[in-house]
């Protein structure tokens, strides 16, 4: 995202103020799918495209999100870019993941890497069946 003087350096001045709101409202499109989703059991993980346990945890959403399509919601914030999300969901350290059941309550977080099986085993706790491994 480009700051206030790399947009007074780049653009006009009568479109300055129109590209600068566009540039801080932009993130906030991102977000328009509000998580928790009410009826689905929902996994948010927060953490940071270039931490290292995040990382290592993005094979792992990518394969899990896949494998539950439909039937739990797996998702990523970046609370490095998107810094209001790491306030709203009061994160402290990451990554973080932040269960949530079908009435949209946090029943679990954990701070740090989570490995595949202990998320899979989350999950089957809150009443969605694992995935049929091919």
């Amino acid at each position: 995202m480009m700051n206030a003087r790399q947009i007074r350096s780049a653009f006009p001045v009568t479109l300055q103020l129109p590209v600068l709101l566009l540039a801080l409202l932009l993130p906030l499109a991102t977000w328009a799918i509000d998580l928790p989703v009410q009826g689905k059991v929902t996994m948010i993980d927060l953490g940071a495209h270039s931490c290292i346990p995040c990382k290592m945890m993005a094979p792992v959403l990518s394969k899990l999100k896949q494998a539950y399509e439909g039937r739990a919601v797996i998702t990523f914030i970046d609370v490095w870019e998107q810094h209001d999300q790491g306030i709203k969901y009061g994160v402290r350290s990451i990554p973080t993941q932040i269960f949530y059941d079908r009435e949209g309550q946090e029943v679990f977080r954990h701070a740090g890497f989570m490995a595949e099986k202990d998320i899979v085993n989350k999950l089957t706790e809150m009443g969605v069946a694992a995935p049929v491994v091919e």
